[in-house]
């Protein structure tokens, strides 16, 4: 089953469940699919598609929770974390920060001597070689210890 069909099952179960805060973040999630549908003039979405929009809405939700943190409004933030979490249960499971450092270095002794200051090549070749399985300001903060070193 498609990502995309289990988050309509999910919502549907959660209308029947009178589960309204789970409808109205599956509502948007929803909508943020259907408008990269039509965006992308595609009847369906992958699901590797699927995962590149959960994944923004949910740097969505984490740049909120700083914003709402920063502003004292602990009661959006909480609000924002929930749906963080939420959005996060549709994610794949990401890569532990010792993983990522393992893919950094691997990576940086295949490229032989690096500067520092060619971080943007390794950073992008990291990158290609995780294909979105870590964070990428958690990639970026490793890469730079590493090259560092």
């Amino acid at each position: 089953m498609s990502l995309a069909t289990t988050l309509e099952n999910d919502f549907k179960n959660a209308m029947l469940n009178r589960q309204k805060d789970l409808v109205d973040l599956l509502r948007l999630l929803k909508a943020a699919l259907k408008n990269e549908m039509i965006s992308l003039k595609k009847q369906e979405l992958s699901d590797a598609e699927v995962i590149t929009i959960l994944k923004r809405e949910a740097k969505k939700r984490h740049d909120s929770i700083e914003q709402f943190t920063k502003g004292k409004r602990q009661d959006l933030a909480d609000k924002e974390t929930a749906e963080l979490k939420l959005i996060k249960h549709y994610l794949p499971q990401e890569l532990s920060a010792d993983e990522v450092r393992k893919v950094a270095q691997e990576v940086i002794s295949s490229l032989g001597e690096v500067a520092p200051s060619q971080f943007g090549r390794v950073m992008g070749a990291v990158m290609a070689r995780l294909k979105g399985q870590a964070d990428g300001t958690l990639v970026s903060q490793i890469v730079k210890e590493t090259l560092n070193k």
